[in-house]
């Protein structure tokens, strides 16, 4: 084996986290170290989303066979459902709009979806216990030291902060900002989004057998139910066993505040049924199913200035957790790891001149993150007549497709040969 060129140390086994793993793992002069709080890897939540941008680039990394496999619906290359728009907060619903884009809405079951990142990992790569408390990121021998909140520490060439939306990363990396700047400490903070999500899975029998055994649409299709303030998405998952259900809650008055109380608490099928009191039966049918659920106050980021800064880099939700609106997060968490790693595994890129492929990621990846981040929480305002298309069905419908444009205005592979191209042509050294 070479000696490794670069050591990176990934602080968090997330999504992002592996996907960065998995894609440095091609090359065979990069040392990588993955750092996870938990004695395992897992994932909080029951249903994860990709569209197809996403999918080229799973395909790239060597995943795309086993995740056909995890797929509810594997991509045939063909449009499909992304989501089946219902305005529903009334006795007799209707279907307003309908996105189709390539691929259509591909879903899985998020732990399973995790598990084929976890299968592609070289071994020895994964450390388990390892809570970051802070890191130090020393100029004079160009190398970040890791303490662990075990009592350890570890160092490397470039740490990478996906350590998600309490990032300890991203707090360290803004209180210690170069320049300093009073409102940057308060733009890494998180903010409540102003709504709130009740999650749940849903047995599919339990819905098709209250059905009389037929199939439903959302024993089937991607579902979007529209109410004023208020929305659910639904969408089959594990093969056509589970129902993931999410409604959604917005109060106006909170978006950008504090939220007071527990993030994340459960509760039973009865606090989410009282929410949707009135709606279509199709929507009565399936929330009866539910018996219990967890109501996440769901917070995001502000757009960042910075994702970089000396050694130490932020991926996914530690540079832009944003809103569940348009499926994206975890699908901007992968694209970060595909451009980053590409960038890397550059054969001129060392310890030594790092700082290249650290300004190329950023000033491709903020930009195009941050844009999405933005209008991921102003289709929300969509699904909910709260935008300035009310509920124009005739313009509101070619709006909600065109808040996915970053979707296909641009290919992962071109981003990477946009990066790539601006990393060559940075010729003054800078200091780390």
């Amino acid at each position: 084996m070479p000696t490794a060129k670069l050591r990176v140390a990934i602080c968090g086994g997330g999504i992002g986290g592996l996907a960065l793993a998995v894609a440095l793992s091609k090359y065979s002069d990069i040392q990588v170290d993955v750092y996870e709080a938990a004695g395992q890897f897992k994932e909080i939540g029951a249903g994860v989303m990709m569209w197809e941008r996403t999918w080229k680039i799973l395909d790239q990394l060597g995943l795309s066979e086993d995740l056909s496999k995890a797929a509810d619906t594997p991509p045939n290359g063909f449009p499909g459902i992304g989501f089946d728009f219902r305005r529903a907060d009334r006795e007799t619903g209707f279907q307003f709009h309908m996105y189709n884009p390539p691929y259509g809405c591909i879903r899985f079951h998020r732990a399973h979806f995790l598990d084929v990142f976890v299968n592609h990992l070289p071994s020895g790569v994964a450390h388990f216990g390892k809570r970051l408390l802070s890191y130090e990121d020393r100029h004079s021998n160009s190398q970040v030291i890791l303490k662990f909140a075990d009592g350890s520490q570890g160092t490397c060439d470039l740490l990478v902060g996906c350590d998600g939306l309490k990032s300890t990363v991203r707090k360290q990396m803004y209180d210690q900002a170069p320049f300093k700047e009073p409102t940057l400490k308060i733009v890494a903070e998180p903010i409540w989004s102003g709504w709130v999500t009740y999650r749940a899975l849903v047995p599919a029998d339990r819905v098709r057998q209250a059905n009389g055994g037929k199939e439903t649409r959302t024993t089937t299709t991607p579902m979007m139910y529209c109410g004023k303030s208020k929305h659910i998405v639904s969408y089959p998952i594990f093969q056509g066993r589970i129902v993931n259900v999410v409604g959604l809650v917005f109060y106006p008055e909170g978006e950008g505040k504090t939220f007071d109380g527990p993030w994340v608490t459960e509760c039973d099928g009865a606090e989410v049924i009282k929410h949707y009191v009135g709606w279509e039966q199709e929507v009565q049918d399936l929330l009866r199913h539910v018996d219990k659920a967890m109501l996440w106050a769901v917070h995001s980021l502000r757009p960042l200035p910075m994702y970089t800064s000396g050694r130490v880099a932020l991926l996914g939700d530690a540079a832009h957790a944003m809103t569940p609106h348009q499926g994206a997060g975890a699908g901007q968490a992968i694209e970060d790891a595909y451009i980053l790693a590409a960038l890397l595994g550059e054969p001129s890129i060392t310890a030594l001149n790092l700082w290249k492929a650290l300004s190329a990621y950023e000033s491709i990846r903020l930009p195009f993150a941050n844009r999405v981040l933005r209008e991921s929480a102003v289709s929300g305002k969509m699904y909910e007549f709260n935008s300035i298309f009310q509920d124009n069905y005739t313009s509101l419908g070619p709006a909600i497709d065109a808040q996915w444009s970053w979707l296909w205005e641009s290919t992962p592979e071109e981003e990477v040969e946009r990066a790539l191209k601006r990393m060559r042509g940075l010729g003054v050294k800078h200091k780390l």
